[in-house]
């Protein structure tokens, strides 16, 4: 489990087919600290640490996951967006994420919005009703708190807005329209909707 509260930008050193994608991410984490088989979200996708240096940590990414995730994330330059699982007695300062990604979202706007970003987002349509407006959800594994939400005949558009801390302590600085992004629901919404359609 994670929070959504991004604690590292990392960066994709290397990116090796093995069968699996094989990831090295240099980063500014104590990797002393972290195990091998530790969890870390990488731009809201729970990941393996399968191997480990002084300034970087590896990744083995499925087939399945590249399939579901926004594209250009898992190649050489990169920057990702970085959490390790949350801890037990952790600060919980976004709200619960499980780094099961839901859909890949695409930016359609983006506006100055006083010192902020209002970004205005499109999923499919099937997620509307798991998103309300002032409710959570996780962008590239950032947790947002979700504006207005309009369903539409095609896609479900919310909006969210990017203060400057968000904005300079993530990849989401430099967002533009057409951006696709990797999106999780609220874990809570996504059961609530198993629940009420399950027979």
């Amino acid at each position: 489990m994670f929070t959504g509260i991004i604690t590292s930008i990392g960066t994709v050193r290397s990116a090796e087919q093995r069968g699996d994608l094989r990831l090295t991410i240099a980063c500014d984490y104590d990797l002393a600290t972290v195990d091998l088989g530790a969890s870390i979200a990488c731009s809201g996708t729970c990941l393996t640490v399968v191997d480990k240096g002084d300034d970087w940590f590896a990744l083995d990414v499925s087939a399945e996951t590249v399939s579901c995730t926004a594209k250009g994330l898992w190649q050489q330059g990169a920057r990702l967006n970085l959490e390790r699982a949350l801890r037990l007695g952790d600060e919980l300062g976004g709200h619960l994420v499980t780094g099961h990604v839901d859909a890949v979202a695409s930016v359609a706007e983006v506006i100055e919005d006083g010192g902020s970003l209002r970004v205005a987002i499109d999923v499919p349509r099937d997620l509307g009703p798991m998103i309300a407006a002032k409710g959570s959800v996780t962008l590239d594994g950032a947790s947002l708190t979700v504006n207005t939400v309009e369903d539409r005949a095609d896609a479900t558009r919310f909006t969210v807005n990017l203060i400057p801390h968000t904005a300079g302590h993530t990849t989401l600085g430099g967002i533009a329209a057409g951006r696709e992004l990797n999106v999780e629901i609220d874990v809570l919404a996504r059961y609530l909707k198993r629940m009420t359609t399950a027979v």
